[in-house]
């Protein structure tokens, strides 16, 4: 079955409990497969399975995968905000886009794992002190890219990924070229109706934001029916031991 109009397939790997050559396998396959997108999650310690786990750091595999693949997108999914001084984390992701040769997407979030905030001495607070950090940063952030030399390489696309429809898609409006979510097709579509919203009230064509979500369990029907919803970029993950029936079969989609 082919979809009804073209779109991108991206991938989040999973940088825990694995090696490093594991990892560097993944995203190596990932390339060979087509992917659009190779992005990784930025924490410090594992999601999942043993806490104590093996577990890697997001911007230093950003700055390897930048050198080692060639074509697709690559970016943090997505960064803490509160992890990085915001003038630092601005010169860090024009550098890998330097690296990549243009195709860093700038991934930004409020932050949500208190194990990483604690350990690493972070202020963790309630969600609304880590959203108005975001919202903070924001302005920072983009007034470092235009103060760097030599800057990007690329057009470094600031991607959001949050689903609070009074302050984060806001900041999507304001801010942002790409929006990530998670939840069912039908939370996407509601969500994706708010972000509209706000690109009216701020004076922002919503065409100029291309969404992007994390989805799982794909079948042919359920690529169409969040291509219905508006979906433009689909982000699958992959964890170790790096299974990609998924991927492949969804970029057998994509490609028919």
């Amino acid at each position: 079955m082919a979809a009804s109009r073209p779109f991108k397939v991206g991938v989040t790997i999973h940088p825990q409990q694995c090696t490093i050559q594991q990892l560097r396998d993944a995203w190596r396959r990932a390339e060979e497969l087509g992917v659009d997108s190779i992005w990784f999650w930025d924490h410090f310690f594992p999601l999942y399975g043993n806490p104590n786990g093996n577990h890697f750091e997001c911007w230093s595999l950003l700055a390897a995968v930048a050198l080692d693949t060639r074509v697709p997108q690559i970016g943090p999914m997505v960064t803490c905000i509160g992890y990085r001084n915001p003038d630092l984390l601005a010169s860090i992701a024009a550098t890998v886009d330097q690296l990549s040769g243009g195709r860093l997407v700038l991934g930004l979030g409020a932050g949500w794992f208190e194990r990483d905030y604690a350990e690493y001495g972070y202020q963790f607070g309630e969600a609304r002190d880590r959203v108005r950090t975001l919202r903070e940063a924001l302005p920072r952030i983009k007034h470092r890219i235009s103060r760097l030399r030599p800057g990007p390489a690329g057009p470094m696309p600031v991607l959001i990924a949050g689903s609070g429809e009074r302050v984060m898609l806001r900041l999507v409006a304001e801010h942002a070229q790409m929006w990530n979510t998670i939840g069912s097709v039908d939370q996407f579509a509601r969500k994706a109706a708010v972000l509209d919203e706000w690109c009216a009230k701020v004076g922002r064509d919503p065409r100029e934001i291309e969404r992007t979500a994390n989805v799982g369990g794909l079948t042919a029907k359920g690529v169409q029916e969040w291509l219905d919803a508006g979906l433009q970029h689909f982000v699958l993950r992959i964890a170790h031991p790096f299974e990609t029936k998924e991927l492949e079969r969804v970029l057998k989609i994509r490609d028919s």
